[in-house]
């Protein structure tokens, strides 16, 4: 396998970063040698656009710069898509996981095959917030596992339950599930 480079677009607050470590983590623990996750350093304030990224080998990764050539883009808040272009520098290829209620073929993006799931009605259904707030991250990571096959959704709970104990920890894998359930394109 070619290595995979994944880029995240979201705000301050939502997980973002969160997201690309525990990818890492669990890509690591399905037995792929090379992972690597880490956040943009910019304006970083509660519900500013942030990135961050993950990129996953069967080998080392010596690449440390950040993700200019994404094969997927993982977008948790899709009014981001009216700020900036997510699919820059998108692979041919690539695939596009954005949080939002619509379906796939309501989303316009420069390219990129679209996957879409309603990450947020999912926080709010398993009260997954944080201030208040739905904090999508982990339904994220439930609907990348089965929009690109590369993690299995198990170690996406695996993973959710060693950060989170008890009935949080529950509540968010069970967020994962059901992101993976209803992920479609």
């Amino acid at each position: 396998m070619k290595m995979i480079e994944v880029r995240w677009h979201g705000r301050g607050g939502q997980g973002g970063v969160t997201s690309a470590e525990l990818l890492a983590k669990a890509a690591y623990i399905d037995g792929y040698k090379g992972v690597q996750a880490f956040p943009y350093f910019g304006a970083e304030r509660r519900g500013a656009p942030v990135k961050a990224f993950t990129r996953i080998a069967n080998e080392e990764i010596n690449v440390r710069s950040q993700v200019y050539t994404p094969d997927v883009v993982a977008v948790l808040d899709s009014t981001i898509l009216d700020l900036i272009d997510v699919t820059e520098g998108l692979k041919d290829d690539g695939k596009v996981i954005i949080n939002t209620p619509k379906c796939a073929d309501e989303i316009k993006v420069n390219k990129g095959h679209v996957y879409t799931y309603d990450g947020t009605g999912i926080a709010l259904k398993n009260g997954l917030l944080v201030g208040g707030l739905p904090v999508i991250n982990t339904t994220m990571l439930g609907a990348f596992s089965k929009a690109t096959g590369l993690v299995k959704l198990e170690t996406i709970q695996q993973v959710i339950r060693q950060k989170w104990k008890g009935k949080v920890g529950d509540r968010n894998a069970e967020g994962a599930k059901e992101a993976y359930d209803t992920c479609a394109d």
